[in-house]
């Protein structure tokens, strides 16, 4: 039987490029270089699995967990060894991380209780939720906004820190100028993360309060006499 790529195979494989342009980061100039490059790769992939799941009507609601499970590692992998080295606050990973639980445990009560990820039957029913969290371009716009990140600090890695950076000598106000550009890009990038994660929060909260209210229930039908 042929291989043929399919959707979920796609976010393996850039689930893998992204990893290993991680592994390449802080081992020289040229492999910081080669894991940005590896990067925008990995980027490319999220963007191709998607347009092959629609275009070949492909689409599952497993495809669409493991697009997100994927989307959540490299999210955390790149900005957790981006605070480890010291480029981005603690806090960022910190943030996505909880983001990202919070919206895939408001996501799952949802599923038990018979919505989907997408469509009529989606959990997001308002129009600026949906707009926010599966519309086309809010869904490039946030993959453009981590690529441009994660590429920008990689630069900065290979051009400018440590002892084989291939530009050494800069003026203090530019360095900063560069740090100041890192800080504001990924925060900023934080920032649409909280946006985008705010509909599931607010419409997710009902299946919450529901399946607390039924877990009380059962909880009093047990131990009523």
């Amino acid at each position: 039987m042929p291989f043929e790529w399919t959707p979920n195979k796609l976010t393996l494989l850039r689930v893998a490029v992204g990893f290993a342009a991680v592994g390449l980061f802080g081992r020289g100039a040229w492999p910081n270089l080669l894991a940005v490059a590896l990067t925008v790769a990995s980027m490319a992939l999220d963007a191709l699995d998607g347009h092959i799941a629609r275009k070949k009507k492909m689409a599952t609601p497993v495809g669409a967990q493991l697009d997100i499970l994927g989307d959540r590692m490299i999210e955390n992998v790149y900005f957790t060894y981006f605070a480890v080295a010291g480029m981005v606050s603690l806090w960022l990973p910190i943030l996505f991380f909880a983001r990202g639980a919070a919206t895939d445990f408001l996501r799952g009560l949802a599923i038990k209780a018979g919505h989907s990820g997408w469509g009529a039957n989606a959990m997001v029913q308002t129009w600026w939720g949906r707009a926010l969290v599966a519309s086309r371009w809010s869904r490039a716009l946030y993959a453009a906004m981590k690529c441009l990140c994660f590429c920008y600090l990689g630069l900065e890695l290979a051009l400018t820190r440590g002892p084989v950076a291939l530009v050494s000598g800069l003026a203090v106000d530019i360095l900063t100028i560069i740090r100041s550009g890192a800080q504001l890009l990924t925060w900023a990038t934080a920032a649409f993360c909280l946006v985008r994660g705010l509909p599931v929060g607010l419409e997710g909260w009902r299946y919450f309060a529901r399946s607390v209210r039924q877990s009380r229930g059962a909880k009093q039908a047990a131990e009523a006499p």
